[in-house]
């Protein structure tokens, strides 16, 4: 592979996490308040209790997104890395 295509896969792997952290939370956080304003009900409306489930599903998500990038700020500074090996996220040597 040329070093266009070393460049180009790293800048695809760069725009897909900033897609999904920069963008992907804020959206996942908007649609949980539009969910949760759903299942509220209001005016004429009557109250959707699924709404209040997936506003809370949603909210769960963005907060673990958050949990997991202090995680690994953290991580970082105490000169640790953040492993997927396993099934959940685990703290190892780098």
């Amino acid at each position: 592979m040329s070093n266009l295509g070393f460049a180009l896969e790293g800048a695809w792997k760069v725009l897909l996490a900033g897609l999904i952290l920069g963008a992907g939370l804020p959206v996942l956080f908007a649609l949980g308040i539009r969910s949760l304003a759903a299942g509220a009900g209001g005016g004429t409306a009557a109250p959707r209790p699924t709404g209040k489930v997936v506003a809370y599903a949603l909210f769960a998500i963005v907060v673990l997104g958050v949990l997991l990038g202090l995680t690994v700020i953290v991580a970082s500074g105490f000169g640790k890395t953040i492993s997927f090996d396993q099934v959940y996220p685990a703290i190892v040597d780098k």
